[in-house]
């Protein structure tokens, strides 16, 4: 039986992946750390299957003892101040968990056992402002926020590592990718449970920031399967993953509305701008949740791992916001 541990495993990520892992008949510890909040929100359904451990990868001590402990196979980092927003008011404590925790974490895998296969959570923030479109794993990286450079030097830690000790070291570069279990600070999934609660009558209007950035936003659930294979290759690599496809913050709103038969129409500019339903305001445009240097456009070509891979994206964007808005219906009926 392969051995495998997650790091930062009360995620979205961490959810699908448990759940990916258990199918493939692997033993799943799950690390997570002593301030995480509601740690049974997401996984109460795997709590029976999988091996929960306190940890945290800023501490390298306990990293080192964790490893010795439980002699992963493979360990997928999925530890991060994960929140772009909140890197701002944060930056510190963001570096040290997304930057610098990566660092330790591989240098405690390099102490325990290098053989241990190493997957790294990047993220397409490192491109930030773009340089070319579509991102590939070629195109230079312009980080805009401290969320995205620490991630950055994450990145190149996890490659240095790989070229350094012959580690098997990967990088995932995940476009933007969303699901059920996406916790509600989080745009995508503000939009789908402010949608469902405004169609039972829960709730009136909302407010957003930038409604024309665009992203390329998947699945979760099925770029966990990315990580997975990226492990299985002989050789160690970076990879993006994406749909291909961009789609902005408003056609989001839009499509949502959409799926609980709610046509709204648009009117204004800027942070006037507003969505209305029947005459009435159901959305609003607020400058406070805009971010301090914006990320305007993101795409990704998957190519390199739909060729060494054999991956693609499953879940395209209609069906991941029917999805959501259908699951956050069901959430709010309490069915």
């Amino acid at each position: 039986m392969t051995n495998a541990l997650i790091t930062g495993i009360t995620g979205q990520d961490g959810y699908y992946l448990a759940k990916f892992l258990l199918g493939k008949d692997y033993k799943v510890y799950g690390m997570y750390r002593r301030s995480s909040l509601d740690v049974e929100e997401r996984l109460f359904e795997l709590m029976d299957k999988i091996e929960l451990l306190e940890g945290d990868v800023t501490d390298m001590p306990s990293m080192i003892k964790i490893l010795q402990t439980i002699k992963p196979d493979e360990v997928y980092n999925l530890a991060s101040q994960s929140f772009v927003p909140a890197s701002w008011s944060q930056p510190i404590s963001t570096s040290e968990i997304t930057g610098v925790g990566v660092l330790k974490l591989l240098e405690a895998i390099k102490a325990v056992n290098p053989k241990i296969k190493f997957y790294q959570a990047s993220s397409s923030e490192m491109f930030g402002k773009a340089q070319e479109t579509p991102q590939t794993e070629k195109t230079p990286f312009y980080p805009r926020s401290p969320y995205a450079f620490s991630k950055v030097f994450a990145y190149w830690a996890t490659v240095n590592h790989r070229e350094s000790y012959g580690m098997h070291a990967s990088n995932g570069i995940l476009f933007n990718h969303e699901s059920p279990k996406r916790g509600k600070q989080f745009v995508t999934r503000k939009i789908s449970h402010s949608v469902a609660k405004i169609k039972l009558g829960l709730q009136r209007c909302f407010t957003l920031g930038n409604l024309n950035s665009k992203r390329d936003w998947g699945y979760a659930g099925d770029y966990v399967e990315a990580m997975w294979l990226m492990l299985q290759q002989k050789f160690p690599g970076d990879y993006v993953i994406a749909t291909g496809e961009v789609h902005s913050v408003r056609e989001f709103v839009k499509e949502a509305f959409n799926v609980v038969d709610m046509d709204i129409k648009w009117s204004g500019s800027g942070l006037n701008e507003i969505g209305r339903y029947n005459g009435k305001t159901v959305v609003k445009v607020d400058e406070k949740f805009f971010r301090p240097a914006e990320v305007d456009y993101l795409i990704g070509d998957y190519s390199k791992a739909k060729i060494e891979l054999g991956w693609k994206p499953k879940t395209l964007f209609k069906e991941l916001v029917k999805m959501m808005v259908e699951n956050d219906l069901k959430y709010l009926r309490g069915s």
